[in-house]
């Protein structure tokens, strides 16, 4: 075997490990000090951070016109994200599920999911549709936002009116740890998405079976370690939050991103549009049971969505001669 592909997958563990300890640390302390919960954190900062790979491919994607790898990555992340991510989290601890995000965020995402299958049905994302899916996400931040500031204040009352604000200090230096967080995050992905693809051509695996496999869990991995060290730590609203709100800020901001960038539109593969598209909306439909029964996500039910996920990537390889690649490498 390849000895410095070993070394680039082993050093991007270490980073994602180290990027996701800084990101959640960071982030929970930030809304410690602020009177925020970590629900909001994860439903914004943590979430926008770790969709920043599924951002920076689909964007470069568009700019070269090829529309298969935006829209693909987008689809196979947010299946990833729910299926293996929440899967593999509740495995390790069973995930309490916050009264806001069964109210407001579960159904803004399956919404949104929703109105990804509608307007690519006709095969094209247009720049008018990416300015209404910016829009979105523009509307989406800055109602979390408010709600954020409206929780602060309430919390303050409830305490001591008379409390002094967070030390500006503090914010900047857990501002930092979050900000290193994801940029070691985002390193330690490319890392380990290249040494495996690598590693995986040495061995004779099929350049297409890597991109629907090995690169779709590749770019989600930020959301990964951060969701899974985020359940180990305690902070299960940061990493239901982390999940959901990736998912929204991946339809919204990369594919409407995506959409405004790509030179006449961004085109959208006929097997994303007869497969995929709708099977992601069936995973984000598939959250509202599971999330509403107990309000919680159990481990056996952590584990049905692992393997909902074995069988989906079961499909992708069995079917990968006429499904096409979906993902590249970042």
């Amino acid at each position: 075997m390849d000895g410095p592909s070993l070394l680039l997958i082993a050093a991007g563990l270490v980073a994602l490990v180290a990027g996701a300890e800084l990101l959640v640390r960071g982030a929970s302390r930030i809304a410690a000090r602020l009177g925020i919960s970590s629900l909001v954190i994860g439903l914004t900062v943590v979430a926008l951070g770790t969709s920043s790979p599924e951002l920076a491919v689909s964007l470069i994607a568009a700019l070269r016109g090829d529309g298969s790898i935006a829209v693909g990555n987008v689809v196979g992340s947010n299946i990833a994200n729910i299926l293996f991510i929440l899967g593999i989290s509740a495995l390790i601890v069973p995930l309490a599920v916050a009264r806001q995000i069964l109210r407001r965020d579960l159904p803004i995402m399956l919404g949104v999911s929703l109105l990804l299958g509608l307007i690519a049905i006709d095969g094209r994302i247009t720049a008018w549709e990416g300015v209404l899916l910016l829009a979105g996400i523009t509307s989406y931040t800055a109602f979390a936002v408010r709600l954020a500031r409206r929780e602060r204040a309430s919390n303050r009352s409830a305490t001591n009116s008379s409390a002094p604000p967070a030390r500006s200090h503090g914010l900047a230096v857990n501002a930092l740890l979050v900000a290193a967080g994801l940029a070691i995050l985002v390193l330690g992905s490319r890392w380990l998405v290249q040494g495996a693809v690598t590693l995986a051509r040495e061995l004779g695996v099929s350049e297409l079976v890597i991109g629907l496999t090995i690169v779709a869990i590749g770019t989600s991995l930020p959301e990964v370690a951060t969701s899974i060290l985020a359940a180990i730590r305690g902070e299960r609203d940061i990493a239901v939050g982390n999940v959901v709100g990736s998912n929204i800020f991946n339809i919204l901001a990369v594919l409407g991103a995506a959409g405004l960038a790509a030179p006449g539109g961004l085109s959208v593969p006929a097997a994303a549009i007869r497969a995929d598209i709708p099977f992601m909306i069936v995973v984000a439909a598939i959250c509202i049971p599971i999330f509403i029964t107990g309000r919680k996500i159990s481990r056996a039910e952590g584990a049905l969505l692992l393997l909902a996920y074995a069988g989906y990537t079961g499909y992708l390889i069995h079917g990968a001669s006429t499904h096409g690649p979906l993902v590249a490498v970042p």
